[in-house]
């Protein structure tokens, strides 16, 4: 499998236009056992002044489907069949940053745990999100990898 340091410039360059690029989510890294990305808080929250729990959901997603996108290797795509996310408190500054752990890596599935935390390492939201892996039909952007 392709190392961090290629995979890192591969999956940003899939940013442009997308929320990923709207929420400001900045990918750390990217290899076979974790993606750990960051979100700044500020342009994010609810009108309350708190993080939007969808914005949580979404920071989740987006490392949980690269994590799966990064195990499909080439030539396959993941898609997200089923997100839940429990959120734990608040956060109202700095950034929040999910980190995936990898519960179930099959041919056809893949499930991944994310821990979302603020800056001072308090657990803000867990997540799980399962992916289904399919072979690419041309359709859609290519896959990263080696």
């Amino acid at each position: 499998m392709t190392d961090t340091d290629d995979l890192v410039p591969a999956l940003r360059a899939t940013f442009p236009g997308t929320l990923i690029e709207r929420l400001g989510i900045e990918l750390l890294a990217a290899g076979p056992e974790h993606v750990v990305a960051r979100m700044p808080v500020a342009g994010n929250t609810q009108p309350h002044g708190m993080l939007h729990g969808g914005a949580t959901a979404a920071l989740a997603e987006t490392v949980g489907s690269f994590a799966a996108t990064i195990h499909a290797g080439p030539g396959r795509v993941a898609v997200g069949t089923e997100l839940s996310a429990t959120h734990h408190r608040p956060a109202r500054e700095g950034h929040v940053t999910a980190t995936t752990t990898a519960l179930h890596r099959g041919r056809r599935t893949a499930t991944f745990d994310v821990a979302v935390v603020d800056d001072a390492g308090r657990r803000v939201c867990t997540a799980r999100l399962s992916c289904m892996i399919l072979d690419r039909d041309g359709a859609g952007p290519a896959t990263p990898g080696p």
